[in-house]
């Protein structure tokens, strides 16, 4: 018997199964694009998310209005995949029951709430019943069974079922014939608080002041709204970050909640990002005189992160003097999220440094920096074959503790824009010692959005200069005239506490202005 049932099914085709998704076109727009699972399927692109849903949905309108019904001798695709649609991985024992699947085969719809993929399926009327919100849009055709000729005829009721009436495998009906399709189980409803949500939390409806908590249900719905918009409007959405914050701050101090008040501070880093590219998008003048500059790290939380790093390091350095300063940053960098990275041997020395090799020998001799080999094989590596490094003092401790607060695709980001500045055509052509490369990573993080050298363009405290850049008074304008020549400074003036100047235009791109501007 059991051969006779998988010869069966083997007879049997697979069910089909089309799915359309909705996905982003791309950053920085609100374009969307649609793709459909079927290879001769061509790409659509679509200006909005609400225009790419309804190109979607009559995308799959498309295949079903090809389809005239459902396949008898299709093989359920639920079942196929090992029924996920309905079943949860962990749910091994229902997956493991044999009569879980059955019935005749329908064509099923089914989506996620979002409304990010549709899906189309040749299924069983089990499955088709058992997934939540499915749609069975076609039934197998059945020819209606007439009356036998010795049968009689009893008046005032049909001789068959009327197709499409509801049978569940758990209530049998006598009357009910052999192609007819349980109806599918309706999504559960979702409850709505009265008094709303906003960013996916419950707001209480205890919660005092009461001002506060009609605040925070008005953001939610201002929220939903604008995620409905055809067309982005990016002031809109600063104002309504910057709401966010001042809310969620006074939340975070009414009931002490650490979460409340990381939320509020991610709000403002998003209204700042939003008004910086609305600012960017329409050419406005963003702060002083001049346009709107288009930064390498673009938002400020990451200006914050460059800074955090220098810090950490003139605080923690293994070795003195600017060199060992400046491999350290940069091996900081490349290691921050772990505590191990890679790095080849052009990393080192297109630094500047006087000895490099001397300079990697200590690092590993004072036990800051563990390579796998040999200082020299570590200076000879290639791009194709990196060097993995270890730093112990990085590497997060049993709590997944870590003296940084960015992740590991804000990592890169942060090493390639140190990069880019240690390694400036101008710098390079100059043959800029290492000090005057670190001398001027750190202005980069020491300006205003115009390029002025200090908060409000007062200049910069040699005495934090010194913490920083550790090179002696006479020193200091050596390297200012060094930046002067390779076109990174304008009058610049050391004066007895600060020093003075803008950084030039040509490197405005490379800054991480102060205060988030």
């Amino acid at each position: 018997m059991t051969e006779a049932m998988a010869s069966e099914l083997d007879d049997r085709v697979l069910g089909r199964r089309w799915t359309v998704r909705l996905d982003a076109a791309g950053r920085g727009n609100a374009a969307v694009r649609v793709s459909c699972s079927r290879p001769s399927c061509a790409e659509q692109r679509l200006p909005s998310a609400p225009a790419g849903r309804a190109a979607a949905v009559a995308h799959l309108k498309t295949h079903l209005r090809a389809v005239s019904a459902p396949r008898a001798d299709a093989y359920c695709a639920c079942r196929a995949d090992s029924c996920r649609t309905h079943i949860r991985p962990a749910d091994r024992q229902l997956r493991a029951e044999p009569w879980r699947c059955g019935g005749a085969v329908v064509l099923a719809v089914v989506s996620d709430r979002e409304g990010r993929w549709w899906q189309a399926m040749e299924c069983c009327s089990r499955c088709a019943a058992a997934m939540p919100g499915a749609k069975v849009v076609t039934t197998p055709a059945v020819a209606a069974p007439g009356p036998a000729a010795d049968a009689p005829v009893t008046a005032g009721r049909p001789s068959t079922v009327p197709a499409g009436a509801p049978q569940f495998s758990d209530r049998p009906s006598p009357a009910a014939g052999p192609g007819e399709v349980p109806a599918p189980r309706s999504a559960p409803p979702r409850r709505r608080h009265p008094h709303g949500k906003i960013a996916q939390r419950i707001i209480p409806s205890d919660l005092r002041p009461v001002v506060l908590r009609d605040e925070l249900a008005e953001l939610g719905d201002l929220f939903r709204a604008y995620q409905q918009r055809t067309e982005p409007d990016l002031e809109l959405l600063a104002h309504l970050q910057e709401r966010k914050a001042r809310a969620f701050t006074t939340w975070a101090d009414v009931t002490c909640d650490g979460a409340l008040r990381w939320e509020a501070r991610r709000a403002e880093q998003a209204a700042a990002a939003a008004r910086s590219q609305h600012l960017q998008r329409t050419g406005g003048i963003a702060y002083g005189d001049g346009p709107a500059v288009t930064r390498l790290l673009t938002v400020p939380a990451q200006w914050e992160h460059a800074r955090s790093v220098l810090a950490h390091v003139a605080d923690h350095a293994p070795l003195p003097g600017p060199e060992a300063r400046l491999l350290v940053v940069m091996l900081t960098l490349r290691t921050a999220h772990t505590g191990v990275g890679n790095v080849v041997g052009q990393d080192v020395t297109a630094l500047g440094l006087t000895d490099a090799e001397d300079l990697v020998e200590r690092l590993t001799g004072c036990g800051w920096l563990r390579i796998p080999g040999t200082v020299g094989d570590v200076l000879a590596s290639r791009p194709e074959s990196p060097t993995p490094i270890t730093v112990p003092s990085l590497v997060p401790g049993g709590d997944g503790t870590s003296p940084f607060m960015f992740g590991k695709k804000v990592r890169p980001k942060l090493s390639g824009w140190a990069q880019r500045i240690v390694s400036d055509k101008k710098l390079r052509k100059a043959r800029a010692t290492a000090s005057t490369r670190l001398f001027a990573l750190t202005l980069a993080t020491q300006t205003g959005a115009d390029g002025q050298l200090g908060a409000g363009g007062q200049g910069v405290a040699l005495e934090s200069l010194s913490a920083w850049v550790p090179v002696g008074p006479g020193e200091l304008q050596l390297l200012v005239d060094q930046l002067i020549a390779a076109d990174w400074l304008i009058d610049a003036a050391v004066t007895g506490t600060h020093l003075t100047g803008r950084l030039t235009e040509r490197v405005l791109p490379l800054t991480c202005p102060l205060g988030g501007s």
